[in-house]
């Protein structure tokens, strides 16, 4: 590549995709960024520097060619752009909407470092399947081999589980999914806000598995429907990818108030409606936030997720407490920026110490927080400023605070099932198999609640150990009749 465009970044200035006005993007659910026109794609990917040693690529968990692609991308040449970015993950389009780019690819481009800007990764790897699905370029799952006398069975669909059901059916085995909800796609379908994510951008991802003859078995609860004994006879291995949905608590007066909700039974029930279905709970006022003081407490992105529903629902008003500053918050710095420009207020270095009310909740009651010594993590941990109370008016209160495992040894029926002192699944971390033979585990319920981006990761890695597994019972019998 030229010198000259090599060093484009010092000419032509850093640009995102134009975001809808606040006002506006307020009232719906839609995505909150237009897509990129070509020209403006190619603009934005000329940037790349191609470095040396492209940090974008190695702080992305998949690894993903991103000089590559966006130096296809600035040459005009998507479609080759589009065969790249698929070759290294399952759901590019998807991660370019969610994944935080501004801690990952974005925050480790080196031209971020030299003060111009990062090239717009994440909105140019969305722009490229988008326009790859939209002229046709998303071709079939291509079944490599025929190894239907093995069966995969997969216990859910979210992306570490969808993952490993891809690529384990482009090895030609037969794969079911087995999934607890009557959509696929876990948190990618009923966490995250459209406005985030449309749902039709999972919805075709997941039909595309159904075509590839992926068989999905849903509204299937193991330990109800099969025990884990039971799915262990039907296949020849299983897959264990639940991710983490036990809300965490905090143990605080009043916390069994009514109008006290987990983030996730919110977020469901919103995500429910905008596909329609009927939400009994939504449809009485218990999980709509219209006309309400919203309080939500937590400064992750599901936190953020939830402040941002809450707006849209119509609260009269929409507060988020969190115990430490903005710059120590392990949310995304951009939703927090689109959070305010819609309208939420934050109340930092804030932490709940009770909640009012009667029957039902009418306010939290917080104190002021500092931050003080490092922690075990290196964070620095707060600390209740003495007298320092205020009160936090609220009809609804959405607890935020993070996902713990379920306890899957007994909910499955298997107590042999080994768990770490975290509840998270057990596993040989070369083999990603679990205390039970035959049995893996990847995804959130070995590392913890973590990012899309890494489940997808985990699922590639578990789909590649889990075909060596298969191989290798196909192979001891034939060496024995050798032998």
């Amino acid at each position: 590549m030229p010198n000259d465009m090599m060093l484009r970044f010092t000419t032509v200035d850093q640009a995102y995709p134009p975001k809808r006005e606040a006002e506006a993007r307020a009232h719906d659910f839609l995505e909150i960024a237009r897509p990129y026109i070509v020209a403006k794609a190619e603009e934005q990917s000329s940037r790349c520097s191609q470095c040396g040693v492209p940090f974008c690529q190695v702080h992305c968990p998949l690894h993903n060619h991103i000089p590559d692609w966006l130096r296809l991308t600035a040459e005009g040449r998507l479609e080759e752009a589009y065969e790249l970015s698929n070759s290294t993950s399952t759901m590019p389009e998807i991660c370019g909407r969610i994944c935080p780019q501004d801690r990952l690819c974005e925050g480790n481009c080196v031209i971020e470092q030299s003060g111009h800007g990062a090239v717009t990764i994440g909105a140019v790897e969305k722009f490229i399947t988008d326009t790859a699905w939209e002229q046709g370029w998303v071709k079939p799952v291509e079944v490599l081999a025929d190894r239907s006398g093995q069966s995969v069975g997969i216990i859910g669909a979210g992306p570490a589980g969808l993952t490993a059901a891809e690529l384990l059916r482009v090895k030609g085995y037969e794969v079911h999914v087995y999934d607890r909800h009557d959509r696929a796609g876990g948190l990618l379908t009923y966490g995250i806000p459209g406005f985030k994510l449309e749902k039709d951008v999972v919805g075709r991802r997941v039909q595309r598995l159904v075509d590839a003859g992926i068989h999905f078995h849903r509204e299937f609860e193991v330990g109800r429907d099969a025990s884990l004994a039971e799915l262990r006879r039907r296949h020849d291995a299983l897959l264990i990818a639940t991710g983490v949905y036990k809300a965490r608590d905090i143990p605080a007066p009043g916390v069994g108030l009514a109008g006290i909700v987990p983030a996730l039974v919110y977020l469901t029930a919103s995500n429910r409606k905008g596909f329609g279905d009927a939400v009994p709970a939504y449809d009485d006022g218990t999980l709509d936030a219209a006309g309400k003081r919203v309080v939500v407490i937590g400064g992750g992105d599901t936190a953020m997720d939830c402040v941002r529903t809450a707006v849209r629902q119509g609260a009269a008003s929409v507060t988020c407490l969190y115990r430490r500053d903005r710059a120590n918050m392990p949310g995304s710095r951009t939703e927090v920026r689109h959070a305010e420009e819609e309208g939420v207020t934050f109340e930092w270095l804030s932490a709940p110490e009770g909640f009012e009310g009667d029957a039902a909740v009418t306010a939290v009651r917080a104190h002021r927080m500092r931050l003080g010594s490092a922690d075990a993590s290196g964070r620095r941990a707060p600390e209740a400023e003495p007298g320092s109370s205020f009160r936090a008016e609220a009809d609804l209160a959405i607890m935020a605070l993070g996902f713990d495992p379920e306890e899957l040894p007994s909910m499955f029926g298997a107590p042999e099932l080994a768990v770490t002192r975290w509840g998270t699944l057990r596993v040989d971390h070369k083999s990603m198999q679990t205390s039970v033979d035959g049995v893996f585990a990847a995804g959130d319920i070995v590392r913890g609640a973590s990012l899309v981006v890494w489940a997808i990761r985990d699922g590639r890695d578990v789909a590649a150990s889990m075909h060596q597994y298969l191989a290798a019972k196909v192979a001891k019998p034939a060496a024995r009749v050798a032998a």
